[in-house]
């Protein structure tokens, strides 16, 4: 299953998981809105399926209904390595203390599914991988036994 990382923060609220107040936009008057709802100062971003988006000026930061215009309309149509953009997400902006890196993936080698971790979140986890491939912790899972809780902390730890 792929998921844009509004649909992402979708299901994690759904199961109680805290996320800052946002909505997706797929219209820059639909972004002013959702900038409206959430409060500013905003984050304006791409929704694409693929990494280098903050690099590719598809996220933003806002604090005026313009700059919510200015950067939506910039970055709705935009081509972020041969995708698209059809909407933003648009999001309260929120003071960041620290930031990690997690993911679920199919390693289609291995025929199971993988955990990828890394206390170095923030950036482009390629680039974590080609500079130090220790950073990212990588847990296969068996479709059988599942993931236990045990494995899940024990990765994050070695994290």
């Amino acid at each position: 299953m792929d998921l844009f990382e509004y649909q992402g923060k979708q299901y994690f609220a759904k199961f109680g998981i805290p996320v800052s107040a946002g909505g997706v936009a797929h219209t820059v008057d639909e972004a002013v809105a959702e900038a409206e709802k959430a409060k500013y100062p905003v984050v304006v971003k791409a929704q694409v399926q693929v990494g280098g988006r903050g690099k590719a000026g598809g996220i933003k930061l806002a604090t005026t209904a313009d700059e919510v215009r200015l950067h939506a309309g910039n970055i709705l149509g935009m081509d972020i390595k041969g995708h698209v953009v059809k909407r933003v997400w648009v999001e309260h902006a929120s003071d960041i203390a620290e930031e990690y890196y997690a993911s679920f993936t199919l390693d289609r080698a291995a025929k199971q599914h993988l955990l990828m971790l890394s206390a170095q979140g923030g950036v482009e986890i390629e680039e974590v991988a080609a500079k130090d491939p220790t950073a990212i912790v990588k847990l296969h899972i068996n479709p059988i036994d599942g993931l236990s809780a045990a494995r899940a902390r024990q990765a994050a730890v070695e994290a």
